[in-house]
């Protein structure tokens, strides 16, 4: 049986929403994203793009760039409303789906044609989405998830298209390879540098040559650029990892108050371990200094959710980052290789008072607010504030990265 994936992708989801709520901002150029100095742009209308602005770009050097364009600080919780009304829509028509994102998914319908056209079935299905939430959407179908999220992108804007079976890879050729899925900035400017500029090239390379240079990345690469993708269309994810990380208003050497910001990181995510029922054996600490550079580290640890362990962890790892005595301008934490399952006591290091102490704790947390119960070296942080539980719902969210 040939497979059918539909993908499904709202165009500039946060400006569509905004601009619902505000007609004004219809045909102008909108940033959504940070309005103090050192925010970045979340979203940007395609008129803004004309500008040479993108998201993830600092938002003073996108004002400079478009100086009437219109910021827009942006709600998280409109356009959640909004993503949720699009799923349950979804959810009551399709077979079998991914949300892979705020404003993405894929639908696999392959059998349908059996009974009823699957491109028909798509239309449809969007015709019923922008009649009931007015917002924008692009799709595209096509017989794996890489060929239909690249022919969404290339449709765009408020289009659809499908990519029959047998003609993947003609599609694809004449592509630059930056538009397959998997090729970040940094494996763009290494294929650049060995002459590799659109797929067509990759697609005349001999897989061995491409594992050569590149791995096991190279040989995913190079079936992605042939039209081949066999991974399913997978309607959970278990998720992998947690992370936290703040961006200061204005940079800052005070090792004291970069300290108290990654302990009372690490404690606010060691609870929501705890909530979720997950232990996590990696931990990693990020410092990125005013210039930009960026430095990570990584330790292996016993399963746990204590926040004693995970701190400890964290505080070493900073120790032996931030060896550059400059000016800093993010930290962040994360734990990964995360599993489910209750903490073990360890026989000597650990004690049942201290695993009472915790569970009270969280007891007062989930009660009264996160904020109910802290640390008194966390006291008067700044900037952490309430965060969205990451194992609540379907699709997981992923905590919002904070400034201050």
């Amino acid at each position: 049986m040939n497979r059918n994936i539909v993908h499904i992708d709202l165009d500039t989801f946060f400006v569509s929403c905004e601009r619902l709520l505000n007609p004004e901002l219809n045909n102008r150029p909108v940033l959504v994203g940070g309005i103090t100095g050192r925010g970045v742009v979340a979203a940007c209308s395609y008129e803004a793009r004309q500008y040479g602005i993108h998201s993830a770009m600092p938002m003073r050097m996108a004002q400079q760039l478009c100086p009437h364009a219109i910021v827009v600080k942006g709600n998280s919780s409109i356009y959640s409303k909004f993503s949720d009304t699009i799923t349950e829509i979804i959810s009551e028509q399709a077979p079998l789906y991914e949300k892979s994102s705020i404003d993405e998914f894929y639908i696999d319908v392959s059998g349908m044609d059996k009974f009823y056209g699957s491109y028909k079935w798509a239309q449809e299905l969007r015709d019923r989405i922008i009649k009931e939430t007015h917002l924008p959407i692009s799709f595209a179908l096509a017989t794996n998830k890489t060929v239909s999220k690249v022919a969404t992108n290339e449709v765009k804007p408020n289009n659809y298209m499908q990519i029959e079976e047998g003609r993947e890879k003609g599609f694809l050729a004449p592509l630059v390879v930056k538009k397959i899925p998997m090729v970040g900035d940094q494996t763009y400017k290494m294929l650049l540098s060995m002459g590799v500029k659109y797929v067509k090239t990759i697609q005349e390379m001999p897989i061995e040559l491409m594992e050569k240079v590149m791995g096991k990345n190279g040989v995913a690469l190079w079936k992605k650029a042939q039209g081949i993708d066999n991974s399913l269309v997978e309607p959970y994810h278990e998720r992998k990892s947690i992370s936290s990380s703040l961006t200061f208003e204005k940079d800052t050497i005070d090792v004291t108050a970069l300290k108290k910001l990654l302990l009372a990181m690490a404690e606010k995510l060691a609870f929501y371990l705890r909530n979720g029922n997950k232990l996590t054996s990696c931990v990693t600490v990020t410092v990125r200094y005013s210039d930009f550079d960026t430095r990570t580290r990584q330790k292996r640890i016993p399963y746990t959710s204590l926040d004693h362990t995970l701190i400890a962890t964290v505080m070493e790892l900073f120790d032996q980052l931030y060896t550059r005595r400059v000016l800093v301008r993010l930290v962040g934490v994360r734990f990964s290789h995360l599993i489910g399952g209750s903490y073990q006591m360890r026989l000597f290091e650990d004690n049942e008072k201290l695993i009472r102490l915790y569970q009270q704790m969280d007891k007062m947390r989930n009660r009264f607010g996160q904020n109910a119960v802290q640390r008194a070296s966390t006291l008067g942080t700044r900037g952490i504030g309430q965060m969205s539980n990451p194992f609540n719902g379907q699709p997981p969210v992923i905590p919002a990265h904070r400034r201050i």
